[in-house]
């Protein structure tokens, strides 16, 4: 028997997609025919769109009975963590920015790729070319080496690769270079840019999580020529990837976003005053 068509059932894909996922908006199973009632759309094709749901994962299939997959799961849990993160984020990423004056980015490692997911810098901010939610190789980056050091070994594809692609002359180049940058960010909980993606700009990152692991990571980027690659702008970049961890938990330490009452760093001479202890030179060819 046919199906009657409702005449504001949608034709375009994507809008299928979402009726059909729309129709499992509660607990249980749901047979063909019971989504074939709930969207509206022919059999026919409800069945073939299920089936390719069920092999890319969003939807899963048990007999006759389909639900939600375990890729909608991962995506769900990814979507509510990062949300989270920029949350607790947000109010030391503009207290890092007040205090450095320069360009702070909020990071996750996706493959190969570093994903920003905030970028804070005034007018400085429209001189790096970067974005929120935009991608970059993450060799090439401060964040992305934070994030690489700390990665699991099949989170590495790049790191094995004979040649890694280059943004600039000083970008890292191979797959050795890579993996001894790599040890000093494990050493030094802090990695280094120097003009790697960007020419006439350096970076300095922080990995933020617990010891050992990298959920994302922050860091100030500026004009080479401003930037003091030493323990003088580690510091404060470490008390805010500590700060927006503890915040991210919830533990029983909440730090305030408020990382020293000097002023900003760019281009200044005064050494600035750090919460934490100085830490040891950190400085590394």
């Amino acid at each position: 028997m046919a199906t009657l068509v409702d005449a504001n059932t949608p034709t375009a894909v994507l809008d299928r997609v979402s009726l059909v996922l729309d129709a499992f908006d509660g607990p249980g199973r749901l047979t063909l025919a019971q989504i074939v009632r709930r969207t509206g759309l022919p059999r026919s094709s409800a069945h073939r769109m299920l089936e390719r749901l069920v092999q890319l994962r969003w939807l899963r299939r048990q007999g006759r009975d389909y639900e939600l997959g375990m890729r909608l799961v991962e995506l769900g849990s990814l979507a509510v963590h990062q949300d989270r993160l920029h949350r607790a984020a947000l109010p030391f990423l503009h207290e890092l920015h007040r205090v450095t004056g320069q360009v702070v980015h909020l990071a996750i490692l996706d493959g190969p790729d570093v994903v920003y997911l905030e970028k804070i810098g005034g007018r400085l901010a429209a001189a790096i070319p970067t974005r929120v939610g935009g991608r970059y190789p993450a060799h090439c980056t401060a964040v992305g080496k934070a994030l690489l050091g700390y990665a699991d070994e099949d989170q590495l594809p790049a790191v094995e690769a004979d040649v890694l692609g280059r943004k600039t002359k000083f970008s890292i180049s191979t797959g050795a270079q890579l993996r001894t940058e790599l040890a000093k960010v494990r050493a030094h909980g802090i990695a280094f840019e120097r003009e790697e993606s960007l020419s006439g700009f350096g970076c300095v990152a922080a990995p933020i999580g617990n010891l050992g692991e990298a959920v994302a990571a922050v860091s100030v980027c500026g004009p080479i020529s401003q930037m003091k690659l030493d323990h003088r702008l580690a510091a404060p970049v470490r008390m805010t990837a500590l700060g927006i961890w503890r915040n991210i938990e919830g533990g029983p330490v909440r730090v305030q976003p408020t990382l020293q009452q000097s002023r900003p760093l760019a281009g200044g001479s005064a050494r600035p005053r750090p919460i934490a202890a100085p830490m040891p030179d950190l400085q590394y060819a």
